[in-house]
């Protein structure tokens, strides 16, 4: 299930104070009664509206963005004639015939992408406990690996057999995981490209936002369904079948952060599961039939 994000294909908040005096006692009070309490030291505190305007603005310089250029996009398609005939290009040349400003243009690709990852654990620091509030450190190496590798085994089959279905139905286009040049570095990148992947939509779509939203005072079910709608609708570019394959993942993935807390375990397995699917696509297309390729 390759899971890149529209553009290329991902588009990529501040928080303060919430007390703002602007008059009279009233208003100060009003103020302080929205502030939540003061976390631990070194910690802002960030009452309910700051939470609130946190969230869009993290999501609309990041996934949010996404999913609604996915939609744009979608939309574009469906209205152009069928689906399955059309291509959703994951990691396309940024400079055909020109491999090494292809190479500075697709390294620039990557780390624009994945600084909203940053950027929500920046804001974790600040207000709600830093990087281990979404279990992000190393605390248990071993069995995030193999606890991943292990998610990564049971999803990636699952992925893969419910596109070719879509796929084979007309519900979704034709997605082509690479379209690299065949250089001595198209396989660097695209390991590089699934580890982005993994990281930026990890930590924002399982990790910051659902402890946000726990913070809002949302229940599990309510959040883990507005995580998973955010997860499938930057695919919908893909078609119906990348927009419900997603949202099936990140029911899963969420559900699965919400028991234990920790996106390191998460981040391994999307990481193997792009990796397979960017690098397979490369070994397989055109040698087997049942792998969809353009034209």
């Amino acid at each position: 299930m390759a899971t890149g994000t529209p553009s290329v294909p991902s588009v990529t908040n501040a928080p303060g104070a919430v007390a703002i005096v602007t008059g009279t006692d009233a208003d100060t009070s009003t103020d302080r009664a929205d502030a939540s309490p003061a976390g631990p030291a070194g910690e802002e505190a960030l009452g309910r509206r700051g939470l609130v305007v946190e969230i869009w603005l993290l999501l609309g310089v990041s996934l949010g963005m996404s999913g609604l250029f996915a939609f744009i996009r979608y939309i574009g398609s469906v209205t152009s004639g069928p689906v399955r005939g059309q291509v959703a290009l994951l990691n396309g040349s940024a400079a055909p015939g020109r491999p090494w400003l292809d190479l500075a243009l697709q390294l620039a690709g990557l780390l624009n992408a994945i600084v909203p990852a940053f950027l929500a654990i920046h804001l974790l620091v600040r207000h709600g406990g830093g990087a281990r509030a979404i279990g992000l450190d190393r605390r248990r190496p071993g069995r995030d690996l193999a606890f991943g590798a292990a998610l990564a085994a049971a999803v990636g089959g699952t992925g893969l057999g419910f596109y070719l279905l879509a796929w084979h139905s007309g519900a979704n286009l034709t997605v082509a995981p690479s379209g690299l040049p065949d250089v001595w570095w198209r396989i660097p990148v695209l390991l590089a490209s699934a580890l982005q992947n993994a990281v930026t939509e990890e930590v924002i779509v399982a990790g910051y936002l659902l402890v946000r939203l726990r913070e809002l005072g949302w229940g599990d079910r309510r959040s883990l369904a507005a995580s998973a709608l955010l997860r499938g609708s930057y695919h919908l570019y893909q078609g119906l079948g990348g927009f419900f394959g997603n949202v099936a993942m990140g029911v899963l993935f969420g559900r699965i952060f919400q028991r234990r807390g920790r996106v390191v375990p998460l981040i391994v397995a999307h990481t193997l599961i792009d990796s397979v699917a960017f690098v397979g696509y490369v070994a397989l297309a055109g040698s087997v039939s049942w792998l969809p390729t353009p034209g």
